[in-house]
């Protein structure tokens, strides 16, 4: 057998034959990476004039980032390293978010290998902590410059609060379904970090010489950590306890299982599925701002509900909002005041899909008939009732709503909520809002205005080609 196999494989360490004899062999051109050569070319040289980083840079230029800029502690005349422009940090993230570059360590690799990255920083060296640490320390800075940049396309006349599509999308949480933990686990887990942090303090105090400085640091600080995730989530679970109205089970209850799949349909908001009594609410240990969600592919996992409105005409985003609650309703009334706060007025027309209805949203967003809704209408149960029609009880705000879904003018308006909101969501996850890497309502918030900057920016940008 031994013989069988060395003479099937004998010939396959020699060159094949080229063809015949007098046709000698083929001429290739191979690569030689050991030949010396000389380039005397420039980093704005390597970059065709219509680079995207040129786009995003001309973008940033104008930007008037004197927030970032009173933050910067190195100043003339006294001692301490000079960071990078923060200028050159939002370029980056902004360049980093269009190529669909959501990591800090990527972005960082980038840097120092990618043509467009390298002619952004201009020799500037960056590292990804600091990058990562830029990205969510600027949440209220990146919201007044999404604010300012549509402001300015308003008075240019580009875009417009005319008509204004808002939608909901939930991003993946950087929390797993596992680390969601109910009160007994919670207690538990909050105990024993606290005693590791005393522990690793005594040992010090103990033995200095036991563990070197560093790790010894590392140690205490991560125990730290560990203590104050758990103490945020104890807190955000007494919050969800008092506003679901089920208090936590008798401590002398058997501990139940704390991990759940990740595609099961939770009893509650951020509780574990029940079926014969009321699930305890659950808390991550991971990130005690994350609940769990219905997604888009009907499983449940934990999530951040992102609200886009944008408007219709030019597909710019207007406002940005973030939440932890699944579901849209009562989310309309809420960006309708921010966007009167942000540029003054209310938009004229809003475009919202079913997950919005509530008749209590409709009253509220319609009052003094400064905007008028455009929300499909519930069906009704009795097959024979007009589902246009006025109903007993309703608000004359409401009552118009019913009749004006029903006719012909307002279907057509309301087929612009799908080419607009849908549009967005979908650019949104192609450039790589499928998961957030950071944790917290705040951090999270601050990477959905980033896509939204880079968005307007790119769009800004096609429409004044467009324009051209």
């Amino acid at each position: 057998m031994a013989e069988q196999r060395s003479e099937l494989f004998e010939g396959l360490a020699e060159q094949p034959t080229p063809g015949p004899a007098s046709r000698g062999l083929p001429r290739l051109r191979v690569p030689v990476r050991n030949q010396l050569g000389w380039e005397a070319l420039t980093l704005d040289e390597l970059l065709a004039p219509e680079h995207r980083a040129r786009v995003v840079w001309s973008f940033v230029e104008g930007l008037d980032l004197s927030a970032l800029y009173a933050k910067v502690k190195a100043l003339e005349g006294r001692p301490g390293h000079p960071p990078a422009d923060p200028r050159l940090l939002l370029g980056l993230w902004l360049y980093a978010t269009v190529e669909q570059v959501g990591s800090a360590r990527a972005l960082d690799r980038l840097c120092a290998e990618h043509h467009g990255f390298r002619w952004m920083c201009g020799g500037v060296s960056v590292n990804y902590h600091a990058l990562a640490d830029f990205r969510v320390a600027h949440g209220a800075v990146l919201e007044r410059l999404l604010t300012q940049s549509f402001a300015v396309l308003l008075h240019a006349g580009v875009a417009d609060l005319t008509r204004v599509a808002q939608d909901g999308v939930r991003v993946r949480a950087g929390a797993g379904a596992a680390s969601f933990r109910r009160r007994r686990t919670l207690e538990q887990c909050h105990q024993l970090a606290r005693g590791e942090v005393a522990r690793l303090r005594s040992e010090v105090a103990n033995d200095p010489g036991a563990t070197t400085a560093r790790r010894r640091a590392a140690r205490e600080r991560a125990a730290r950590e560990r203590a104050a995730r758990v103490a945020e989530a104890l807190s955000a679970l007494a919050a969800l306890e008092h506003r679901s109205g089920k208090p936590a089970a008798p401590a002398e209850a058997p501990p139940p299982e704390d991990q759940a799949p990740e595609d099961q349909a939770p009893g509650d908001e951020g509780a574990a599925p029940g079926a014969h009594k009321p699930a305890e609410p659950r808390v991550s240990t991971t990130d005690p701002e994350a609940r769990i969600m219905k997604m888009a592919d009907g499983g449940f996992r934990p999530a951040f509900n992102v609200q886009f409105a944008s408007a219709t005409g030019s597909q710019l985003i207007a406002g940005v909002s973030i939440g932890n609650v699944g579901s849209d309703q009562g989310q309309m009334a809420p960006m309708v005041e921010h966007l009167a706060g942000r540029y003054g007025c209310r938009p004229a027309e809003l475009l919202v899909d079913g997950g919005f209805t509530k008749l209590a949203d409709i009253e509220a967003v319609s009052a003094d008939d400064k905007t008028t809704v455009y929300a499909p209408v519930t069906k009704p149960r009795a097959p024979r009732r007009d589902p246009h029609a006025a109903r007993p009880g309703d608000t004359p705000a409401v009552a118009a709503w019913r009749v004006r879904m029903g006719t012909p003018a307002a279907r057509e308006i309301y087929k612009e909520r799908a080419a607009t909101a849908e549009c967005i969501n979908a650019l949104a996850r192609n450039r790589g809002l499928q998961r957030f890497t950071v944790r917290g309502l705040v951090k999270a918030k601050a990477v959905a205005l980033l896509f939204a900057l880079a968005h307007n920016l790119m769009r800004a940008h096609s429409l004044s080609a467009a324009t051209a």
